[in-house]
């Protein structure tokens, strides 16, 4: 047997209409003053306002902080940070997509204990307990609120992570109705950053286990024979509910099994072009998958059986079969599919490559050993 450990968010509750019952939630959680940690988008898109009255008409005093910022950097949490201090909150409720969720496990890290942000970066550095912490997803795609991961932007073109226990929330809400009004294209990136997540702990070197595949591969199920429903008919409840049931599966998946060089050399994109961390991973899957072949075939090949019908997996190209489907995917959605269309200039790929290689945190998990030239061939392929 497999030697392995697993941790996920002690609670989940998954379904549609939950997250009315927020107040019983965070009461039972001992929650009287929690502070709602979100972004301007939900906040002016009216779903958060029925969630803010549903606290307050239960008897809870409740502190608003709507200034998340996609990717969030440092600044941002520090604003958070003052405010929940400074309103005497008790609790942290994190409501949005990953960014919201990231701010939110920080504040309920950081309010409570002696330790500054730039003190708990890396892994295990974290001390003390935190708030309590409820997560709700408004997107398909991050899983963040079952990791106990926080990405932070720490410069202009820079990022850092925050990797401990303690961020694993108290409670998660998987509510489908929250997700009804997204957008096609977010819902498309999103959905293909869960995917990737699934692919990426499916093959990671390092931690992967039974418990984490067998959760990869129902996520990647889940996922890929929902997306383009969810994608074209947003208003679809039993797919919107099939993306979030796929994409937390994957999030406790690479929780346990962490991701690798898709991220690696996504991050770049992000933080020089500002691209969306789930289109940023879908512009390089395929090209990726593709360098890793020669040591991830017979993963990728499990992986083709959970996704594609069993007619088009012939002979020893179930691999294959299975990347060239995922090159097309993004397309199909509706997202770009070349680094070119996002205005990148084929002379930045070796800044691109330089850059991805500062992110040995993950690279280390990547099932085939990326070297400089070997990012620099892969962004080629990509532009």
């Amino acid at each position: 047997m497999t030697a392995f450990t697993f941790a996920t968010t002690r609670s989940l509750i998954c379904e549609p209409g939950a997250s009315e019952r927020l107040a019983e939630i965070a009461s039972d959680l001992g929650m009287r003053h929690p502070c709602v940690v979100t972004d301007g988008g939900i906040a002016n898109s009216g779903m958060l306002e029925p969630l803010v009255t549903r606290l307050q008409q239960a008897g809870l005093a409740v502190t608003v902080f709507k200034d998340v910022q996609a990717d969030p950097p440092e600044s941002v949490i520090e604003q958070a940070l003052q405010v929940a201090r400074e309103s005497g909150c008790d609790g942290v409720i994190g409501f949005g997509g990953g960014s919201a969720m990231d701010t939110a496990k920080l504040v309920a890290l950081l309010v409570p204990g002696e330790q500054t942000l730039q003190q708990v970066y890396g892994v295990g550095n974290a001390t003390g307990q935190r708030m309590p912490l409820i997560q709700i997803p408004t997107t398909a795609g991050t899983g963040s609120e079952v990791t106990p991961i926080a990405i932070v932007t720490t410069g202009e073109t820079t990022k850092m992570g925050v990797v401990a226990p303690q961020l694993l929330p108290d409670v998660a809400v998987l509510d489908a109705t929250l997700t009804t009004g997204l957008p096609a294209a977010v819902t498309a990136a999103t959905g293909i950053d869960a995917m990737v997540h699934a692919i990426e702990a499916y093959t990671s070197k390092h931690r992967k286990n039974p418990y984490s595949d067998m959760l990869a591969r129902e996520a990647l199920r889940l996922l890929s024979a929902n997306i383009e429903t969810a994608v074209n008919n947003g208003s679809d409840l039993k797919a919107r509910g099939n993306m979030l049931l796929g994409a937390m599966l994957a999030g406790q998946a690479f929780a346990n099994a962490p991701v690798a060089a898709v991220h690696a050399l996504a991050y770049p994109l992000g933080g020089i072009y500002h691209i969306p961390h789930g289109l940023s991973n879908a512009l390089v899957l395929p090209h990726v998958m593709r360098f890793n072949l020669p040591e991830a075939e017979k993963a990728y090949a499990e992986l083709a059986r959970c996704v594609l019908p069993s007619g088009t997996l012939v002979g020893d190209k179930a691999a294959t079969t299975l990347i060239n489907w995922l090159g097309t995917l993004s397309g199909e959605l509706g997202l770009p599919t070349r680094l070119r269309e996002m205005d990148i200039n084929e002379d930045a790929i070796p800044r691109l490559a330089s850059d991805a290689m500062l992110q040995q945190r993950l690279l280390v998990n990547n099932p085939r050993e990326v070297t400089e030239a070997d990012a620099i061939a892969i962004y080629k392929a990509a532009w």
